[in-house]
């Protein structure tokens, strides 16, 4: 059931805040981690020849991991100060620390000088990545909350649709580095738009920074089957996501020589993405998370096996139609499993669900970032690499959710050797 918002305690500024408001502005910090990511793939052939770096080598890319290993590495550090803190101030220091490393980026004069500051910008984008899971469970349970973050990564999931095209059109009035200028607006917004939204966590629900008990959560969350299993098994999954979200640019401009329509083909795999969130809710309600979960590996194992065929006879250039078709059904089936993965690995950790998200965060998205580094670095002339990667990543996620299947789902107490109902 939904806390009320009109408590003053909880509402800060905002007197209510109906379901449609409450999915607008996380919506909006979702538009904000796209732009991070997505509005600076137009710009890689500008930091390119900025730094002179080797067409087609795949090195651009590490602008792209490196943002997400320090969104990795804020996921746990963030949702721990918000669970003290608030999540209003949290943000708002977040979305600082997001505008300081965008402002750096654009001012960096080196590669490494730019790669330190994706990791500062992408460490803010861990702060709203975090609070707005923790916003929505404050807010709402149940279907409600399902719901809600249902929108939410729609609306994530549409932001490689827009936010690339938005820094074509940047690059059109200048150079490379304004698309990082570009940020300070949103951050602005971002902010002001925070503070009318005001606090949804309690003074009396906010606990104090327990390091032990944190300790004895990760803990808890290693040693349960189900979910660890699930969590590696979505890094695996997400490391090849990340391997076509960073090398996309590299091989539609150097390998198919079609840069002039990157946003628009950028964009249009991004639909079928998007497409994609709003049907798995469905599919997850009518078959089971179980049955989709496997299904979405099962059929990516089969893309990616003939996507690797097509690659090999065609000399690791297949046709473009080929390239555009095997990664964009790669994606979509990506964000069908991935929620009923989540889901099925948080089910047993209802007592530590912060500490599991948390978690979560750091696993998928920092473990994800690394396997992707391992595969952008092969992408040069040949898109072969990124086909075999999905073969293996998809083969490894398998194993792991069919070793996880044998685990126990009961609820886990981090605080007793045994859960609820069963052995992990």
């Amino acid at each position: 059931m939904a806390r009320t918002l009109s408590d003053p305690e909880v509402s800060g500024r905002v007197a209510a805040r109906s379901e449609r408001q409450v999915i607008v502005f996380l919506a909006f910090l979702s538009i904000i981690l796209a732009f991070g990511v997505d509005a600076m793939l137009p710009a890689f052939d500008r930091i390119s020849e900025q730094f002179d770096l080797r067409p087609g080598s795949g090195e651009v890319s590490l602008v792209i991991t490196w943002y997400l290993l320090g969104m990795a590495a804020g996921q746990m550090f963030w949702g721990l100060l918000s669970d003290r803190y608030g999540r209003r101030a949290i943000l708002i220091a977040g979305l600082a620390l997001y505008g300081a490393g965008a402002l750096g980026s654009g001012f960096a004069q080196s590669m490494n000088g730019l790669l330190a500051m994706r990791f500062v910008w992408g460490l803010g984008a861990a702060s709203p990545s975090a609070t707005r899971l923790a916003i929505t469970r404050d807010l709402y349970s149940g279907d409600q909350m399902a719901r809600v973050i249902s929108f939410v990564m729609a609306v994530f999931m549409l932001g490689p649709a827009i936010a690339p095209a938005v820094g074509e059109g940047i690059l059109l009035v200048g150079d490379w580095r304004l698309v990082c200028f570009a940020a300070a607006p949103l951050v602005a917004v971002a902010v002001y738009w925070t503070v009318r939204f005001g606090e949804t966590l309690p003074r009396s629900e906010r606990r104090p920074i327990d390091l032990p008990a944190t300790g004895r959560g990760v803990y808890a969350v290693c040693r349960t089957r189900v979910t660890i299993g699930y969590m590696l098994a979505s890094m695996f999954t997400f490391g090849a996501f990340f391997v076509y979200l960073g090398s996309s640019a590299p091989i539609i401009d150097d390998i198919y020589g079609l840069d002039q329509y990157f946003a628009l083909i950028f964009g249009a795999s991004a639909l079928f993405l998007a497409a994609a969130v709003w049907t798995s809710e469905r599919f997850t309600r009518r078959y089971g998370a179980d049955r989709v979960s496997m299904t979405a590996l099962l059929v990516m194992l089969v893309i990616s096996a003939a996507f690797t065929v097509l690659s090999q006879g065609a000399g690791g250039v297949p046709s473009f139609r080929v390239w555009f078709a095997a990664t964009t059904l790669l994606g979509a089936f990506t964000t069908v499993f991935t929620p009923s993965a989540s889901a099925i690995a948080m089910e047993p950790m209802q007592r530590i669900a912060g500490a599991a998200s948390g978690l979560y965060g750091v696993i998928t998205i920092g473990g994800g970032s690394i396997l992707a580094s391992l595969i952008d670095r092969r992408i040069d002339g040949s898109v072969t690499p990124m086909a075999v990667g999905n073969i293996a990543y998809t083969a490894v996620a398998i194993g792991l959710v069919l070793w996880a299947r044998g685990g126990s789902r009961a609820i886990v107490d981090p605080d007793t050797r045994a859960s609820k109902g069963g052995n992990p």
